[in-house]
This record gives structure tokens, sequence and C-alpha cells, in this order.
């Protein structure tokens, strides 16, 4: 089915075709949204129309590259990523799709970087995407809250790992990671938010999706 949706509603873009065989040729974890997701979050960033976006994890670039390909003339897009290795590759992705200039790979732990972005005044952004380890969700969501205004659209991936979130005993630091978010989400004041599974190349999982009243 997820392939019956790109082949009726992907279309080609080099820049992303590109992206995607280089993180394959790198061998660095397959382990980006899938096509149709990132065709999803390119349209909701049209519909939002951000100037600033916050992306918590890079990897390749793949999605960053929805993202910054939906943003409106000028708009920026600050992307932290821990490994050097995969900044690396994600900025040749970026170079090669001529986005350089819109784009700003910040490299270190996420959870030290984002006190740094309150402090320089890089916030508010409009739209934040949080997709790295999973662990600290919970963190990174009351740092993107901190670096939010009211309007901004926090999107969180990888919240429902194939159920197990439902499992309270569960000893999987990510099943925890994500049950710790979701139940803070769930009681957060001040934001209206709701999950939503996916199914498909990815196989089950599921995107937080929050709006800051």
């Amino acid at each position: 089915v997820d392939e019956y949706i790109s082949n009726l509603f992907g279309g080609h873009d080099e820049d992303l075709a590109n992206a995607e065989l280089a993180i394959i040729e790198s061998k660095i974890p397959q382990i980006s949204i899938s096509p149709n997701q990132g065709k999803f979050l390119h349209i909701l960033t049209r519909i939002i129309r951000p100037k600033r976006i916050l992306e918590i994890g890079t990897l390749g670039g793949y999605s960053t590259i929805w993202f910054a390909k939906a943003m409106p003339v000028g708009g920026k897009i600050v992307t932290l990523e821990l490994d050097p290795h995969h900044a690396a590759l994600a900025q040749s992705n970026f170079d090669r799709a001529g986005l350089k200039e819109a784009i700003e790979i910040r490299i270190g732990k996420a959870i030290d970087l984002l006190p740094t972005l309150l402090t320089e005044g890089k916030g508010p952004f409009d739209l934040i995407f949080i997709d790295a380890d999973k662990s600290p969700y919970r963190e990174y969501f009351q740092w993107a809250l901190k670096l939010s205004k009211k309007g901004t659209v926090i999107i969180a991936d990888n919240v429902i790992r194939e159920g197990k979130v439902i499992d309270p005993e569960s000893k999987d630091e990510m099943v925890n990671g994500a049950q710790k978010f979701n139940s803070f989400l769930a009681s957060t004041p001040g934001v209206t938010a709701t999950i939503f599974q996916t199914v498909g190349s990815k196989e089950h999982d599921g995107m937080a999706i929050a709006i800051v009243d």
C-alpha cells in the first residue's frame, strides 16, 4: 500500500532521490522517514508557512530537504545532529540540492545544543520536528516549548513503537522514552495535541502533533 501511494503521489525529486541514495551508500542507519511521510510533512509545512524550523535529529538530511523545499522564500532551518559523519553527509546533500543558505547544521548532543539556541535567541520557531534518540524525547519537548510561541506546531516521530508503548512492563529504552513523552504531552497545559498511527514501509508506528495555544 505504501508503494501504491508513492506511485500515485510521490513523483520524482532529484534532490531527494540523490539524498536517499547517498544515505544508502554511506551505510548509516536506514531510519529516515519514508517518502510518504516526507510528503505529508512537506504539505503540512506549506500549510503552516514557517519562517523558522527546528529539527532535532538530522541523520542524512532527507527529512530536512522535504521541509526546506516547502518553506517560504527566506525561511531558515536549524537542524541538530550528534554524529559528525551523519552531519557531513547531510551537508553534502544540502549543498548538492542548493539549500546551503537555508539550512544550518549544529553538531553535538541536542540536549546540550537546545539551551544554546534559547540563549542565542534563535527562536521562537514556527515548526519543530523531533526525530532523534527516544530516551530524552520528553526533555526535547520541554525545550521545544521554550523555543515556541503561540501557534508553533511541534511534531514528534516514532512514538508508538509497533504498539509496544501500551506495555507498562517494557524494558526497551526507546519504548520507555516514547511512553514518558506521550504521557507528558497528554498532561501538558497550553498545547492541543494528538497522536496518529502510521503503517507502511516504516512498519507500525506513529507521530505526535501538537500546537501551542
